[in-house]
């Protein structure tokens, strides 16, 4: 299992303690995501790794290895430029 991606880490907070209940005020330390994976090693270090849901109606693209590889795909070819214009799909939108 890989979860660091950057080894870059800074000091957020020095002498952290948890409350009685073991809660932790992470505060400033926490940017963007409200949901995290949580890893702890052998030596007692905790890593939280941010992550988001996928809804359930969209799970099924990330089941399907042949459907994301093309979705990927699709995605670099774009970003590289290698795109046709096939016309309007305007009489195809519901309304």
């Amino acid at each position: 299992m890989v979860a660091i991606r950057n080894n870059d880490f800074s000091l957020v907070s020095e002498f952290a303690r948890s409350d009685a209940k073991k809660r932790l005020s992470l505060g400033e330390a926490i940017t963007g995501g409200t949901a995290f994976n949580v890893y702890r090693n052998a030596q007692g270090q905790i890593l939280l790794d941010p992550v988001k849901a996928i809804p359930s109606a969209e799970t099924w693209l990330f089941e399907n290895p042949d459907a994301l590889a093309s979705v990927k795909r699709g995605l670099r070819e774009s970003a590289g430029g290698k795109t046709s214009f096939l016309g309007s799909f305007a009489k195809h939108a519901d309304e």
